[in-house]
Parts: C-alpha cells; sequence; structure tokens
C-alpha cells in the first residue's frame, strides 16, 4: 500500500454564483443603532484591554452575500451562498490546504492499494458533532448511502455512484473500493458527505429542519437564520482543530452592491466583495486605507451567458456563434469591469494547467455575426429592423439575479449589441431564491447570466454530461454531445495526466465550436476586509483559507454576540 497525500489535484464541487465567484460574495450590515441604543443583530460593544496585536478570543466578523443560502447541507445545495455557510459548519474526510494541495481534515490519513481502486480512510479520533455525539465511521457511512440514494435530490451523487463497495471497517476506518480508476474519487471526500446518523437516520433528507438548523462537526455551530436577513454563526469552542479566535459570523443578505459599499464605508460592515469601480474608483481615500486591506487575485470562476438548447431559438449552432461574435467581450471587460478580468474561452481559467489556449475564438465581429444569422435563416423583413424566421422575430430575454450589478451591466452592453444586428434583447432579474427555484430548476428561460465556481481538479462532469439535464442537475441549459460525454468518462476514469489533458483540451474545442455559453471573462476577486482582522494569509488558495486562525487583537474589538 502506498501513501497518498498532498496530491495538487483537486475537485473542489462547481457551485451556483450569486456574486460574481465565491471569493467575492457581498453583503450589507447596518451600522446604525436599534432599539435603546442597542447595536444591531444582538451585537453589542465590547471593551478589552488585552494585548495590543497579540491573538485574542473575541469580536465578530460580519460578511454578507447578496442572496440568501438555499439549504445548509451540502449535498443538497448548488449555490455560494449555501456552501460557503455550511463550509464552516460541515467538515469532510479531505480538505484543501493554502496551495491547494489535498491534506487530512477528519481523515488523519489515508491510503490507496496500488491500482488506486481501493482508498482507506483512519478517522481522527475524539471527535465530536456539535450536540456532544462522537464522530465515527458510521457517519461517514450513512452520508455515503444517502448521496446515492436515488430519492434525494442532489447534483453531486455520480461521483459517489462510481463507488462498487463502502465498507465500515471499524468505529475510525473507513474503506471505499472504485469499480474501474476514478481519478477525482480521493479528492471527492470533501465536505458534501459526511452526516450525524443519529440525527438524521430515518428521516427525508430532501425535507428535514436539519437543513435549516444543521449540527456540524466545523469551526462554527450554527445558531440562527432569518430568511432575507441574515445567518448568525458562532464559534465551536470544542472544534477538534482549536477553537477560531473570532467569537462569531454575521451574514447580512443585502441585495445592493451599493448599498453594501456605503455600509462598509459607514463602518457597519467588516468583509465584503468590492465592485470593480469601487476597488479603482471609490476605495482611494484615507478612512479606507486606515480602517481596511484590499485584495485582489484571479478568482476561481467565470461567468457567462448561457442559453436554454431546448429553446427553438438556439438549437442551431451557427446563432450562438453569431451572438458570440456580435458581444465586444472587451468592452464587458474594460466598461464593466474596468480591466479587472480576462476574456474566457471555454470552462477553465487561464493560469491553470488545465486551460487550453488554442481554441476557436470569437473577436467582437458584427459582419461574421450577420453572415451565420443569415446563414441560419434568419432574415430582415425591413418592418422594424428585428430579424425573422418563419414569421417569429428573433427576441429573448436575458435572466439574472438581482444585485449583482456586474451582470446587469453586461446584460445591457450585451442587450445593445444584439440590437445592431437586429435581435431583440429584454432583461429581467430576479431574486436569487426564485432565481433557482422557478427558473432554473425548472428551465423556465431562455438565456442566463450566470458563474460557476471552478474546483483544482479539471472534472466537469456535472455541467457538461447529457446524464446531468434533469431536475436540480447543474447541466440545467441541456447541453448533450456524444463526443463530450465519452471525453468526460475517459478524463475521469484514469489516473494519467496526459491522457486527462488530452481530454479536456478537446472538450474545450468542442465547446469553443458548439458555444452552448458564450463565456465571457474570468474576473478579479477583489475582497476588503477590516483592518482590525490579522492573521489573514494570502495564497493561491486565496484569502478565506484559515479563517478559524483570523482574529482581533482585544483593544480593537468591537462586537460580543448575545447568548
Amino acid at each position: 500500500m502506498e501513501k497518498w497525500g498532498g496530491k495538487k489535484i483537486s475537485h473542489a464541487k462547481l457551485a451556483l454564483l450569486i456574486g460574481i465567484s465565491l471569493f467575492i460574495l457581498s453583503t450589507v450590515f447596518s451600522p446604525g443603532c436599534d432599539k435603546a441604543g442597542e447595536k444591531p443583530f444582538h451585537a453589542e460593544v465590547k471593551l478589552d484591554t488585552s494585548d495590543q496585536g497579540q491573538p485574542a478570543y473575541g469580536d465578530l466578523l460580519i460578511q454578507g452575500s447578496i442572496g440568501d443560502a438555499s439549504n445548509l447541507i451540502p449535498m443538497l445545495a448548488s449555490d455560494s451562498a449555501s456552501h460557503e455557510i455550511s463550509s464552516k459548519i460541515f467538515n469532510g474526510l479531505l480538505k484543501y490546504d493554502k496551495d491547494l494541495n489535498l491534506v487530512g481534515d477528519l481523515a488523519e490519513s489515508w491510503e490507496v492499494s496500488p491500482d488506486g481502486l481501493t482508498i482507506t480512510f483512519k478517522l481522527r479520533k475524539g471527535v465530536k458533532w456539535q450536540d456532544g455525539v462522537e464522530f465515527t465511521a458510521e457517519d461517514v457511512m450513512f452520508g455515503f448511502k444517502t448521496i446515492i440514494n436515488p430519492n434525494t435530490r442532489t447534483a453531486y451523487g455520480g461521483d459517489f455512484k462510481e463507488v462498487e463497495e463502502a465498507v465500515v471497517v471499524d468505529r475510525h476506518t473507513f474503506r471505499v473500493t472504485y469499480k474501474r480508476p476514478f481519478a477525482p474519487g480521493l479528492s471527492s471526500w470533501g465536505s458534501l458527505v459526511v452526516l450525524p446518523k443519529h440525527l438524521l437516520e430515518g428521516k427525508d433528507i430532501n425535507t428535514t429542519p436539519f437543513s435549516r438548523k444543521p449540527i456540524g462537526l466545523g469551526p462554527y455551530l450554527f445558531k440562527e437564520w432569518r430568511t432575507g436577513e441574515k445567518i448568525v454563526l458562532q464559534a465551536n469552542p470544542n472544534y477538534f482543530d482549536g477553537r477560531p479566535y473570532i467569537d462569531g459570523f454575521i451574514y447580512r443578505i443585502i441585495p445592493d452592491l451599493a448599498t453594501m459599499f456605503l455600509e462598509l464605508m459607514a463602518g457597519g460592515l467588516d468583509y465584503m466583495g468590492l465592485t470593480p469601480l469601487q476597488y479603482n474608483r471609490q476605495t482611494d481615500t484615507y478612512k479606507m486605507r486606515r480602517d481596511f486591506r484590499k485584495y485582489k487575485f484571479l478568482a476561481f470562476a467565470y461567468t457567462y451567458l448561457g442559453y436554454n438548447l431546448k429553446d427553438w431559438k438556439f438549437q442551431d449552432q451557427r446563432v450562438r456563434q453569431a451572438i458570440t461574435y456580435a458581444i465586444d467581450k472587451e468592452e464587458i471587460i474594460e466598461g464593466v469591469l474596468l480591466g479587472l478580468g480576462l476574456i474566457a474561452t471555454g470552462p477553465y481559467k487561464p493560469d491553470t494547467p488545465w486551460y487550453n489556449p488554442n481554441v476557436r475564438k470569437y473577436p467582437y465581429n458584427v459582419e461574421k455575426a450577420k453572415r451565420l444569422l443569415t446563414e441560419a435563416g434568419w432574415k430582415d423583413t425591413g418592418k422594424d429592423g428585428i430579424l425573422r424566421k418563419e414569421g417569429k422575430p428573433f427576441e429573448f430575454t436575458i435572466l439574472t439575479n438581482q444585485g449583482n450589478e456586474t451582470r446587469a451591466k453586461c446584460a445591457e452592453i450585451i442587450q445593445r449589441r444584439l440590437g445592431m444586428i437586429g435581435i431583440k434583447v429584454k432583461i429581467r432579474t430576479v431574486e436569487w431564491a426564485a432565481f433557482i427555484n422557478d427558473f432554473i430548476d425548472k428551465k423556465n428561460f431562455e438565456a442566463v447570466i450566470l458563474g460557476w465556481t471552478l474546483g483544482q481538479d479539471p472534472d466537469i462532469y456535472d455541467i457538461w454530461h447529457s446524464s446531468k439535464v434533469g431536475v436540480k442537475e447543474l447541466n440545467f441549459i441541456s447541453y448533450q454531445k456524444k463526443e463530450v460525454d465519452a471525453l468526460l468518462e475517459k478524463g475521469r476514469y484514469t489516473f494519467d495526466l496526459k491522457v486527462r489533458k488530452a481530454c479536456y483540451d478537446r472538450i474545450q474545442e468542442i465547446l469553443a465550436e458548439d458555444q452552448p455559453y458564450t463565456f465571457l471573462f474570468v474576473p478579479y476577486a477583489l475582497p476588503v476586509i477590516s483592518s482590525r482582522f490579522k492573521g489573514i494569509s494570502p495564497a493561491p488558495a486565496g484569502i478565506a483559507h484559515n479563517i478559524p486562525k483570523w482574529y482581533v487583537p482585544g483593544p480593537q474589538q468591537r462586537y460580543m454576540l448575545k447568548p
């Protein structure tokens, strides 16, 4: 048996983006006072005279989201707000360190058989659920059985259905054997699976109240959830990796980035993601330099215009190519992102080894766009400047989520550019929960502007495979192509990195031709954090990799969490 750890190949699950990416979720916290002068959200002023600059327990971090969470059971959630919050409540067997190496979490070690088919996890002893019950291999088995249950409404079950046999060897040893070599196998054992058997056995995982009042193993305990307003977490004093320094998190849900920024500058928000305008033009002040720290790094994300391929208007490849030619991506990057982004050409960002630079490009070209539309049968009848085919006008609605100024501005540019080639575009923004539940899940849209977070492993099976077009699956645009399916399968069923690279290079070439998405841009993440928070360590993984180690020196602490 060979020890297998520290690999740089990872498989963090993709999640729908509420903001630009998981790293730039933006929220707001009102700095005003409630009745009787009390600070809002049960936070009151706390004075401390401990040593300046030394790590100290206490204070709250006010963060937030432009959209509310949907479900705090990780395997049931596909949005980034839910995963951002649940990641502080739950743990997986493995996790990624600051350098994106795969390391142990609930598993203190693991071994992989020489043929790569069997993984044996040795679990930490003495770890307890937040209600005091001991964590064992039975909880891993229970979570595994839950995620592969056909009645569980999850988008992530496919990876675990590759397991041929799962065995509880003893209370602290769990073993899985795969049917065939499965490249994302090891890294898939993150925070999606582990669940408390003693609380959920016999319950319907899809409807349990546990999704709104979870009990986990992580650094923070769930405290309160007021829908559309806030989610409150408090430090887990018995966390196996050491109690977090910060006493609690308050996530405010405010669907307006301009208001968030005003709250930030007023001192009522500690942590948010800046828009490019805010980063470049509104934060060059003495107060900002004194009270906050800005960060900038290429996000693990991309933004796209996706087409419902069940809609007759978008079933011709030439139409999708024409729309892409008609969109000036440079205009979007310069005008909306103020240069803080890169053109996206496919589902991988340019600074990763999986990126293929040699795919078909679509520089802005109105004449090519018009020619392709003509070839596809769309004619200008001279009535109103709108193209028609078989008497039907070419018009559609772009749907996106409320509160995301970047996406709204992108939609406006796309609307104007497509109007120039005879396509009438309407724009509709919808509150996040309704956006997912009533439109995306039900395929009730024509086109959407959305984004994906990116994992370290190149596997994109859940988004692009033909089998993933069902309800609450991630291939909600209904893209289906046999060659892509075969490449996705080949890429995940081998450990040979050269073979995998060839598979994903070819997938990018096919997607560039098919244009099921118009891949728009890879943004820069632009988080800003109150300067009173120390211990922040920027790294390839971003800045949030070591949140339990963040702290506020005693004299600088502002709040305490009420019981």
